[in-house]
């Protein structure tokens, strides 16, 4: 096989995010009374927080924001959009997120019996930019964390996608070389084109169908389109 070790981005990738995320959110809406307060539609609230998140990922990324700051300010913002000016209400709201998020199991569909049918021929590890105390959490909770032989959380290394360096510690420690390794993300930026930095080839997962600015080694839309990819030959 060329590829002998896949590494595996979390969020996005194998966890469904945006289901969990808009599933905790629902709850976040019921438990704090908000559409009392502002009676939006729970659309409107989940597009509002997800762009906010999203931007203020890209600048935590970038160093440009620290992880309390993150975490609290993005459902600030969100109520500032949705004319609400509660700081109580931002801090309660994120700290039940925080804690309910990663107890969510919803995985995006074939995402076990692909990783059944590879661990038995393949190091299987995974790569994650998210925050330790709720990754390893979400691993557990959604059964996830019995397929992999390394777990790599940026946080904990002290580098984060794209950066070549988190690769090349990925690398090591399952004792390979770019050339055997394969990356299996959903992010263009940090999976993609950090994989193809460090010189690994990568599977752009685009289940959206998006049009990326990037052409990755494969792309798929389903999960178990990666099987054909990972038994492939030299």
């Amino acid at each position: 096989m060329r590829y002998r070790h896949l590494f595996f981005d979390l969020d996005h990738t194998l966890w469904d995010f945006e289901q969990n995320s808009r599933a905790t959110i629902g709850e976040a809406v019921e438990h704090f009374n908000l559409q009392e307060r502002k009676p939006f539609p729970l659309k409107r609230i989940f597009f509002i927080y997800e762009k906010i998140n999203d931007h203020h990922w890209h600048l935590y990324r970038q160093g440009k924001l620290s992880k309390a700051d993150l975490r609290l300010s993005r459902f600030r913002k969100t109520l500032h959009e949705l004319g609400i000016k509660d700081e109580v209400l931002s801090e309660e709201m994120s700290q039940f997120y925080i804690e309910r998020s990663p107890f969510k199991k919803h995985l995006f569909p074939g995402a076990i019996p692909l990783l059944e049918k590879l661990q038995k021929t393949h190091g299987l590890h995974l790569i994650t930019n998210g925050f330790k105390e709720v990754q390893y959490i979400k691993l557990e909770e959604s059964g996830l964390r019995s397929f992999f032989r390394n777990v790599i959380v940026s946080e904990e290394v002290g580098y984060k996608k794209p950066q070549a360096e988190v690769f090349h510690y990925a690398m090591n420690l399952a004792g390979c070389e770019a050339y055997e390794a394969l990356m299996v993300g959903d992010n263009i930026e940090t999976d993609i084109k950090g994989a193809a930095g460090a010189g690994i080839d990568q599977v752009f997962f685009n289940p959206k169908g998006r049009k990326p600015n990037f052409k990755a080694t494969y792309q798929v839309k389903a999960l178990s389109e990666i099987d054909a990819i990972a038994y492939s030959q030299f």
